[in-house]
């Protein structure tokens, strides 16, 4: 399926995360259930599940890519659709999926849900909205198709806005090689990437881990969210943010402007890492 730009989606970018999701596949056999069920909680401890309707209701996983989210959603709702612009990534998700039976699957982008409008009770996007070329026309797609009352979980990249300024400088540099490895082939920013997360990723973890025995300061530390995670979550985040040519990054303000401005209210952030997720709901119909 080739997807233009005029769809709200990078091609380059979609080929892309099919490559890193046929490569990192999120099955059970690589990614165990409880640190799963620990990073899904890590995003989803501020969605309001008690206002989906009896059963669960129907939602959608927008960007799904391997589905690893999906695989705790859907046996909690009714129906979940799972969309993705990259067919490559859906078929890893068909798999991870394949016990579910109220799933259904959909290859198009954000600006061509094929759903009816207002017709969804919830929706959510974790780490995909700041790969499009319009962010806010992607949540305001989004936003047409759920009814009112509803809830959307949104994670984009934050802008560092929280972090001290030798922070926001570490980043700078790191975002250089983020310039130059994305534009490599893939098989050499596999390996680069792969280098970054054993050389870089996994000693500023573990080190993280062993200062926090003597307190909470080692939270400021970069890459100290990976304190308690695993290699391959490291190897797969390292990919992620190295490998990717289109990223954009919004401060928290931006980001409730934006949810506001397609039509959700009672905007709710999470204090906590990974930052930002932001859940809002659904404005009555005026």
């Amino acid at each position: 399926m080739q997807i233009s730009a005029h769809d709200n989606v990078d091609p380059q970018v979609t080929r892309g995360f099919g490559r890193e999701w046929s490569t990192f596949r999120q099955d059970i056999d690589h990614l165990s259930q409880q640190q799963r069920q620990e990073i899904f909680d890590d995003y989803f401890r501020i969605f309001p599940w008690h206002l989906l309707p009896p059963g669960g209701g129907v939602g959608i996983d927008i960007g799904c890519g391997t589905g690893r989210w999906s695989m705790l959603v859907a046996p909690r709702v009714a129906h979940l659709h799972l969309l993705d612009a990259s067919a490559e990534a859906l078929a890893v998700a068909r798999q991870n999926l394949k016990p579910a039976n109220n799933v259904s699957f959909h290859a198009a982008s954000v600006a061509e849900i094929p759903l009816p409008a207002r017709s969804l009770d919830f929706a959510y996007s974790l780490g995909v909205l700041h790969h499009v070329p319009d962010t806010q026309a992607a949540i305001a797609a989004i936003a047409a198709k759920l009814k009112a009352g509803a809830p959307f979980l949104v994670y984009l990249y934050y802008a560092l806005d929280n972090r001290p300024a030798w922070y926001r400088a570490l980043w700078r540099i790191s975002n250089l090689a983020r310039l130059v490895i994305s534009r490599l082939p893939h098989p050499l920013r596999l390996a680069l990437s792969q280098t970054i997360a054993a050389l870089v990723y996994w000693p500023l973890a573990r080190g993280a881990r062993l200062l926090s025995r003597f307190g909470p300061s080692a939270r400021a530390l970069p890459l100290s969210y990976y304190a308690d995670k695993s290699f391959y979550v490291m190897r797969t985040d390292a990919y992620d943010r190295f490998c990717t040519r289109l990223e954009k990054r919004f401060s928290r303000s931006e980001i409730e402007r934006m949810l506001r401005d397609a039509g959700f209210v009672e905007v709710q952030f999470s204090d906590s890492v990974p930052f930002w997720s932001a859940v809002g709901i659904k404005a009555a119909m005026q």
